[in-house]
């Protein structure tokens, strides 16, 4: 799992955060792009923390084989940040999106002036979803071979019915008031090449690397201070000889980091498309995601509740479940969900609390 949050100041979180207050307060683990000699240690867990460009704070826990451990690993991470950030009067943020600040940039390093510089030239979203946006993302396996397909396909369907059902970010510092996700809908402006969901399709792995190649490179890593690109390209144009210099398996890497489908392949599958919660809220919808992939047949019940809503990505941003089909796509995956909750291996106790927190939801 990776948890991201917008930072506040206890006292006050409509002022502008203080970016000297909080280097102090992550410490030895705040990353060098906050602090450059910092040996960015992680948690005690093993979990790193990492700074996006507007001072939200991440923590991406190691993979674990069982979900009661991975649980026990992120409650002791979140517990332990509260406490950094505590000491010095700064408090995590409980919604998807920064309801209290507009966007400002606070990591002056290359690759973030390099994007924004990209992303203006298609409107403000970018900056925003830069700086003032938080979401939880869940990883699941890609399965075995045979089970690729469906498992690709689900995880996509499910994306706008997810997306309504845990919601909370109504707005950005005033914008876009009155979405149910706000985080999303700046996602989708910020440059739709790299932000719109990928092909569902016999061969996902096939499209996914041919989007790679078509899609225009934003950053060029070298000794100069600047990273904007000298020229627009794509990276099979990079490949064919654009730039002055060959792309090696870095420059590859590294160009897939800037695209931010809602869902990414990354050797696993890197669901993106869901809100940061209030405390405590991570464990229903992660649990969720976790039971619904639990067994192939559980896939197959997932592409049959989803289908009359897939690709409604958009409406699932502005109205939610208001959305009629959504809606009803929604009530038959938490149904299956909750059944299949037991594969999971959490205890009965947590099984019954997330239930209730599901049914709650639609």
């Amino acid at each position: 799992m990776e948890l991201e949050w917008t930072v506040h100041h206890a006292e006050d979180p409509v002022q502008p955060l203080d970016r000297s207050r909080l280097a102090a307060a992550l410490g030895e683990h705040a990353p060098p792009t906050l602090i450059p000699d910092s040996p960015q240690r992680p948690l005690p867990s093993g979990t790193p923390l990492t700074v996006e460009p507007g001072g939200q704070v991440e923590i991406s826990t190691p993979p674990c084989t069982s979900l009661p451990d991975l649980f026990e690993t992120v409650a002791q991470d979140i517990s332990h940040l509260t406490a950094l950030l505590a000491d010095h009067g700064l408090v995590l943020g409980d919604k998807g999106a920064d309801l209290h600040r507009g966007p400002t940039r606070m990591l002056q390093v290359p690759r973030y002036a390099a994007m924004e510089h990209a992303f203006n030239h298609v409107g403000g979203d970018g900056i925003a979803m830069m700086c003032s946006t938080a979401g939880l993302q869940v990883c699941l396996d890609f399965g075995e071979q045979k089970h690729l397909q469906d498992r690709w396909a689900a995880v996509h369907q499910l994306g706008p019915v997810l997306n309504a059902l845990f919601a909370n970010s109504p707005s950005i510092g005033g914008r876009h008031e009155n979405w149910a996700s706000a985080r999303m809908r700046t996602l989708y402006g910020t440059d739709p090449v790299r932000t719109r969901p990928s092909a569902v399709c016999a061969d996902p792995a096939q499209a996914y690397a041919k989007r790679v190649l078509d899609t225009p490179v934003i950053v060029v890593r070298g000794p100069s201070p600047s990273w904007i690109p000298p020229r627009r390209l794509t990276f099979a144009e990079w490949i064919d000889g654009a730039l002055d210099r060959s792309p090696n398996s870095d420059d590859l890497e590294y160009h897939m980091t800037t695209m931010f489908p809602p869902v990414r392949p990354r050797g696993y599958i890197e669901i993106r498309y869901l809100d940061t919660p209030a405390p405590g809220g991570w464990i229903a919808p992660s649990a969720l995601l976790v039971a619904l992939f639990s067994d192939p047949s559980v896939v197959d019940g997932v592409l049959a509740a989803t289908d009359r809503a897939a690709g409604r990505w958009l409406s699932a941003a502005r109205h939610g479940l208001a959305d009629e089909r959504i809606a009803r796509a929604a009530k038959d995956v938490v149904a299956l969900g909750i059944e299949a909750l037991p594969r999971t291996g959490l205890p009965d106790d947590q099984i019954s609390a997330i239930s209730r927190e599901l049914e709650g939801k639609l």
